[in-house]
């Protein structure tokens, strides 16, 4: 499968105040992210996973090293506009990308600039708020919204652009349980109809769910594979400050019990059938 993302050797400083010292925030990171595929960034905070996701954006610029998007060389800045309409981005607070005072109008305010016909808009707004089941709430004040409704007309907003890729920027975090639950079918929806995902998180049964995932520690990948492989690894993810699935911790505390549970268990469904049998 071909890398719609190619990260090689990026390093990212923060300047701070005349004569201070750089801040280093991302220090030679390297992976790539297959097209079409869904990929978990996780680590804690001040690891430097926002810091990474707006470089594959444009939003910063590699202090060293390289980002490439569909082979756009991000650096470049005649390769700016081309990046940042295959790559949307979803941030943590809704309210911080809601800029209209209906729906409708909100989801269709990308399109509209990028220039695109008013009846071409028109399509792909529709499309996009019945993609997120917001259709019926197209002509409603997002501020009457619930958070997860409001994160999923943020995502809608992203989709109406058509990108190739839309990372996201733990854009659960401010939710609860049921909005999490809400954003997260969403997200894998749009990644089985070919979007290429980035999902920045730090719950771990969100990861569980991607086709890799690349641990971050102090500016540096730790680790990086497919989920079963990462949480085998769990005294490692300790050692992180990182915990594990729900269902990877009780696995592990079953187990000391004397329970024969098999490693690899990732989500409660799993567990469920295992102790049915």
């Amino acid at each position: 499968m071909a890398d719609f993302i190619r990260i090689e050797n990026l390093v990212f400083e923060y300047v701070k105040s005349e004569g201070g010292q750089p801040l280093r925030a991302i220090d030679d990171v390297s992976f790539r992210v297959p097209k079409g595929s869904f990929t978990a960034v996780i680590g804690q905070n001040g690891s430097g996973k926002s810091t990474l996701a707006k470089n594959i954006n444009c939003l910063l610029v590699p202090t060293s090293g390289k980002v490439f998007v569909d082979g756009l060389d991000t650096s470049l800045p005649e390769n700016i506009w081309e990046v940042r309409q295959r790559v949307a981005m979803v941030f943590q607070n809704p309210d911080n990308q809601i800029v209209s005072s209906i729906v409708e109008d909100d989801v269709a305010f990308g399109p509209e600039n990028l220039g695109i016909d008013p009846a071409e808009i028109r399509k792909r707004v529709d499309s996009a708020l019945t993609g997120v089941e917001m259709y019926d709430y197209r002509k409603k004040a997002p501020h009457l919204l619930s958070g997860g409704q409001k994160q999923r007309i943020a995502i809608a907003g992203a989709v109406a652009m058509e990108p190739e890729c839309i990372v996201f920027d733990e854009p659960t975090a401010m939710l609860d349980p049921k909005g999490r639950g809400e954003v997260l079918s969403v997200i894998k929806k749009l990644n089985a109809k070919g979007i290429t995902v980035l999902l920045i998180t730090h719950f771990m049964e969100e990861a569980a769910q991607a086709d890799q995932i690349v641990v971050m520690h102090d500016g540096v990948v730790k680790m990086k594979g497919a989920p079963r492989e990462i949480f085998l690894r769990a005294q490692e993810l300790k050692e992180l400050n990182l915990g594990v699935p729900p269902a990877v911790e009780l696995g592990m505390k079953l187990r000391e019990r004397g329970m024969e549970i098999p490693e690899g268990l990732l989500t409660i469904d799993e567990m469920v059938k295992h102790l049915c049998r």
